[in-house]
């Protein structure tokens, strides 16, 4: 079981950068790896763009910037794009990122954030560049996201929307289970159904 979805509150960490792929996310070099460990591929999450090819820290980027923290990432339009790596969404969880903010996403990266305990939320575009407008403000401004109720609300100015996400996908998230601990949550009532057919 992982830990139980509901309302999230924090400062938000910018990317205003569109059309970003999986591969930014997680450079293919990466994909050696066969178990998933969570710190790995968080600590390499945006690896090229956080380091510079001799090892040092890129002091421009987002991620070294100290103003900036928090379990939200803002991102830019058409996020998760190109091939379909689920360990684009491993990194993402693994730096610690609960949600991902975007006016789109690609949709295998989304499917992959949500089997990996991280909330895709698709906002308009006006709602997305007024965050980064807020965030560039005030770093330490918070964003809410209530999942029970399906609104993010920028607390700058106090707007919200409302966003969709899949009720099943919803359901696992705010009770922290994944697609077996359904089922295992669900044995009897699969067991009575077979029962039935029989």
């Amino acid at each position: 079981m992982k830990q139980k979805f509901n309302i999230i509150t924090s400062t938000c960490i910018p990317l205003p950068l569109e059309n970003v792929d999986t591969d930014q996310i997680i450079p293919a070099r990466f994909l050696k790896a066969t178990t998933r460990d969570e710190k790995f591929f968080g600590d390499n999450l945006f690896r090229d763009w956080r380091y510079h090819p001799d090892g040092s820290l890129n002091k421009d980027f987002v991620l070294n910037n100290p103003k900036y923290s928090g379990q939200i990432l803002v991102a830019g339009k058409n996020f998760g794009s190109g091939s379909s790596r689920e360990h684009a969404a491993w990194a993402i969880a693994g730096y610690g990122f609960r949600v991902v903010v975007s006016s789109f996403f690609a949709d295998i990266h989304k499917n992959n954030e949500l089997n990996n305990f991280v909330l895709p939320v698709v906002v308009s575009e006006e709602f997305l560049k007024e965050l980064f407008a807020s965030i560039e403000a005030d770093p330490q401004m918070e964003v809410e996201v209530n999942l029970p109720a399906q609104t993010i609300t920028n607390k700058a100015t106090g707007k919200s929307e409302t966003f969709e996400i899949n009720a099943y996908k919803k359901h696992c998230l705010m009770n922290g289970l994944d697609d077996i601990d359904f089922l295992v949550e669900n044995k009897d009532k699969i067991e009575a159904f077979e029962k039935a057919r029989n």
